[in-house]
């Protein structure tokens, strides 16, 4: 039997000829990352296990996203720790205020992660690198601490479902409701600990953000991973980006895959999120009009410039409703000074936006736009559980771009043709 890209993958970095769903293998690993919530908790791990060294100070990553700049003393003191550690053991990749960005947006950008990679970080949606063709996969921070002082982790190798996409995305539909409309489809239990392998013409209909977004959010799902064929627009995002060799990985005609979703794009249309679940998914069509306190553009789901795109061609020439309060979050610096460049920022500015360094901020009620009780936002994040973005008793609609600052404008949840 055949191998799918995932078990290809593992298979190379445990030193096997091959793998096969449900093995318990030993790999080796290429990256290892953490952030400003889960370093401080792997760097205990790591000092009460004895540990007196890292396995490669360029193979680790800390980035300080979530809490940056501070905003309270307690985030001061986790940034704290994960700055001293990274100085003590002279980690190349430290990304702290001024050089930060969405730690999910940065890698990939820094090209710190890239085909045929097996990379583990100490936050859920390191799924994201899927998209270059790697596998890539959350982990806890004591599973951070074992990887950083020996380069290996366990791995239960998954069974897969293979996601078959046709055809080609109509105007203002984009990645984020692909995944949307694949979640409601399945569930969020739909892909528990199994690999999300994307196929099909469709694929190549997709650009790089796109990618990045629908694997970003194969967690949301219940999946292990998402992974993504690597081809002419995976070649070009890693050429000049990456440094080291890279290899490419294509799934056996005759790999197993527990089971296949068909998705046909040309007939998806934007779609959302409702409290209080991913898969709690509706077309914007069946559930417009929804009043909003609050919305948000960034995070690692779509931050990125193309993310930044579309939404200041919405609203270009519009204002944001009277009581709503749109929160503009590039993912990293350079998309800020790409915002700057293109006039985006001035775009965001004259509509009445606030705009943000990078940071995760609301995304998980951190700072930068938390929500009161009864307050319901429109956001481009991943998650909308209860209490996410604040009060338990205010309300998250996950939606892409387009449709959040099209609501943003109308002050109720909207699709940018209602702005014709």
């Amino acid at each position: 039997m055949g191998m799918t890209m995932t078990q290809k993958i593992l298979a190379t970095h445990a030193g096997l000829p091959s793998v096969k769903a449900g093995d318990l293998i030993e790999a080796k690993l290429d990256l290892v990352l953490g952030n400003d919530v889960t370093t401080p908790v792997a760097v205990s791990v790591f000092d009460q296990a004895g540990f007196t060294g890292i396995f490669d100070k360029d193979r680790i990553a800390i980035v300080l996203d979530h809490y940056t700049p501070c905003k309270d003393i307690k985030s001061a003191q986790l940034c704290k720790t994960a700055r001293e550690f990274a100085h003590r053991f002279g980690i190349t990749h430290l990304y702290d205020v001024g050089q930060v960005g969405i730690e999910h947006a940065l890698l990939p950008e820094k090209g710190l992660v890239g085909p045929g990679d097996c990379v583990i970080g100490a936050d859920s949606h390191t799924c994201t690198y899927g998209a270059l063709g790697a596998f890539s996969t959350g982990v806890g921070s004591t599973d951070m601490a074992a990887g950083m002082a020996v380069g290996e982790n366990w791995f239960k190798v998954p069974p897969a479902i293979r996601v078959t996409l046709t055809g080609t995305l109509p105007p203002y539909v984009s990645g984020k409701d692909v995944i949307l409309h694949l979640i409601g489809r399945i569930g969020v239990d739909g892909a528990l600990y199994k690999s999300l392998e994307f196929s099909g013409e469709g694929v190549k209909a997709l650009s790089m953000d796109d990618r990045f977004t629908i694997a970003n959010m194969a967690i949301e799902a219940g999946a292990k991973n998402g992974i993504f064929p690597v081809d002419e627009k995976t070649v070009e995002y890693v050429t000049g980006r990456m440094s080291r060799p890279w290899t490419a990985y294509e799934a056996d005609a005759d790999a197993e895959y527990e089971s296949e979703v068909v998705i046909d794009l040309s007939r998806l249309e934007p779609t959302v999120s409702l409290p209080h679940l991913p898969s709690n998914t509706r077309t914007v069509s069946e559930v417009r009009g929804m009043p909003v306190d609050q919305v948000v553009i960034g995070s690692c789901t779509n931050g990125r410039i193309s993310d930044m795109r579309v939404a200041a061609s919405i609203l270009q020439g519009h204002r944001v409703a009277d009581g709503v309060r749109c929160i503009v979050i590039p993912a990293t610096q350079e998309v800020s000074r790409q915002c700057l460049r293109e006039g985006l920022t001035e775009i965001f500015l004259d509509a009445g936006c606030a705009f943000s360094t990078p940071t995760c901020g609301p995304c998980l009620g951190g700072h930068m736009g938390c929500m009161a009780e009864g307050e319901r936002a429109v956001a481009t994040t991943n998650r909308n559980f209860v209490g996410r973005m604040g009060h338990t008793e205010s309300e998250v609609i996950l939606a892409s771009p387009a449709v959040a600052a099209a609501s943003a404008v109308k002050g109720a949840l909207a699709s940018p043709a209602d702005l014709d």
